[in-house]
């Protein structure tokens, strides 16, 4: 198994110790930083190290030619069910911030842009990333890192900061709508010749 992969199945493997972790009763009674409790702090902590993971599987693979059909098909995965872990725990503690319809909208775009690789993979056609799905990418990791660390203490300060990570949070919406329209657009040849 090359490093690349191995770091994609370390990422895969953190995904339920994640969860894990915020169902150990202690864990939840120990008070740290930003008003978090040590099981909620642990989850964010894991949730960087992951999403950075991500980055070091892919530049390991280019740099070094490990890129395999294993490493395709999982490492997609973990990302995706990365990302919705850490929605979904957010949908769960506050529903005004994290409303179930943006959730939704960002399944459906991350569903829909799948199902369009898969149709081009048929075609033995390879589509790349583009900018904006890039900054959906980044947008929407900051704003759910910032959520995941209570706004890093400013909503102690201020409630009314809070606007911070809810406008980037919607920011990452608005990137997803949109680059999922443009994969579309780009792309609807694939998915119109397979009706």
């Amino acid at each position: 198994m090359t490093t690349a992969n191995k770091i994609t199945l370390f990422r895969f493997i953190m995904i339920p110790i994640m969860v894990i972790i915020l169902y150990i009763t202690p864990l939840k009674k120990i008070n740290t930083i930003f008003d978090m409790s040590l099981a909620t702090l642990l989850f964010a902590i894991l949730f960087i190290i992951a999403s950075l993971s991500d980055f070091l599987d892919g530049y390991i693979a280019r740099k070094y030619n490990q890129v395999t059909t294993f490493g395709k098909f999982l490492d997609p995965i973990a990302d995706k069910v990365l990302v919705f872990t850490a929605l979904f725990y957010l949908l769960i503690l506050s529903q005004d911030r994290v409303p179930l319809w943006t959730v939704v909208v960002i399944m459906t775009r991350e569903f829909m842009v799948t199902a369009i690789r898969l149709l081009a993979v048929e075609k033995n056609e390879v589509i790349a990333a583009s900018k904006w799905g890039k900054y959906k990418t980044a947008t929407t990791m900051v704003a759910i890192i910032i959520m995941l660390f209570n706004d890093f203490g400013l909503a102690q300060i201020n409630s009314n900061l809070i606007w911070i990570g809810n406008s980037i949070y919607y920011l990452a919406v608005f990137f997803t709508v949109f680059s999922g329209l443009d994969y579309f657009m780009k792309n609807k040849n694939v998915v119109l010749e397979s009706i």
